[in-house]
């Protein structure tokens, strides 16, 4: 009898990285993302041309370098020599989420241009975290005379008054100031590996949902769900992507999960119209 082995989806591939939060391999995990939209993609290849800069990397240090100077030739490196930066022309293409078309341009958004940096910051022994700063993705390094925070869209180190200045505008439009407001730490708090591969869908998702692609909205929900299987309110927009799509079934599911999760939720009685609507459309199929 002949055994068929066959190969995992790409979906199943990224639920087997993303499974278990000990030793979760980042960047494996958030290079399999370009999948949905590279079919062809090795992340393999992805893991192994950052091998090859950190390789490249480490022979410009010598092995007994301080801390800050790794952090500094990092710097060099990455931002000056090799140019890694923002894609300010055109921020919100998907492809700046991709890390393979990000180490082939080298321009990126915030958080794909700072999972790289990290990769690498560690690869040099560095503690490099990411930061999830409201509306833009930092990354810090701890040292021993204290914490380096960067900017990752442009290579700069930012002190704390620089930090607080850009903190101001969300803490106004979010009611934290006077007795409200919150230390500045609190803000700096490192995020964890599933939470920075969560942030790198939702703005994939953001970036679909304003163009009603419910084609690749759905293939980033499908991955938000298995990173974070308890996401109600994904389960209601991939419902809604579903059903623009004619999905009928798979929108009727959807929108009954996130009902019977999100009971008290202020859109209850706008997703239960939606969800008679397409239970009707379904009698009649």
């Amino acid at each position: 009898m002949r055994l068929s082995l066959s190969a995992p989806t790409p979906l199943e591939y990224f639920a087997m990285l993303v499974r278990e939060d000990d030793e979760f391999p980042l960047l494996e995990a958030a290079a399999c993302l370009a999948q949905d939209e590279y079919p062809e993609l090795d992340p393999q290849q992805v893991l192994g041309d950052v091998d090859q800069l950190l390789a490249r990397l480490k022979r410009r240090i010598p092995a007994d370098a301080a801390a800050l100077a790794r952090l500094r030739a990092l710097n060099q490196f990455f931002f000056r020599d090799l140019g890694f930066g923002g894609n300010v022309n055109d921020y919100y293409d998907p492809d700046n989420s991709y890390l393979n078309v990000v180490l082939r341009t080298r321009r990126g958004n915030p958080i794909s241009l700072a999972v790289l940096w990290i990769e690498l910051a560690q690869g040099l022994g560095l503690p490099a975290r990411g930061v999830s700063f409201p509306g833009h993705f930092m990354a810090k390094v701890n040292l021993p005379k204290g914490q380096v925070v960067i900017d990752p869209f442009t290579g700069q180190s930012l002190s704390r008054e620089e930090l607080a200045e850009r903190l101001e505008p969300y803490r106004r439009h979010s009611g934290l100031v006077d007795e409200f407001e919150v230390p500045l730490g609190l803000y700096l708090q490192a995020a964890s590996p599933r939470e920075i591969l969560a942030r790198m869908l939702r703005n994939l998702k953001e970036i679909h949902q304003s163009q009603q692609d419910w084609v690749r909205l759905i293939a980033v929900l499908d991955r938000l769900l298995v990173l974070q299987p308890e996401g109600w309110d994904e389960f209601r927009d991939r419902g809604f992507a579903h059903a623009e799509q004619g999905h009928i079934l798979q929108a009727v599911a959807d929108l009954e999960t996130y009902l019977t999760h999100a009971q008290d939720a202020i859109d209850s009685d706008l997703v239960e119209a939606r969800l008679a609507s397409l239970r009707r459309e379904r009698s009649r199929r």
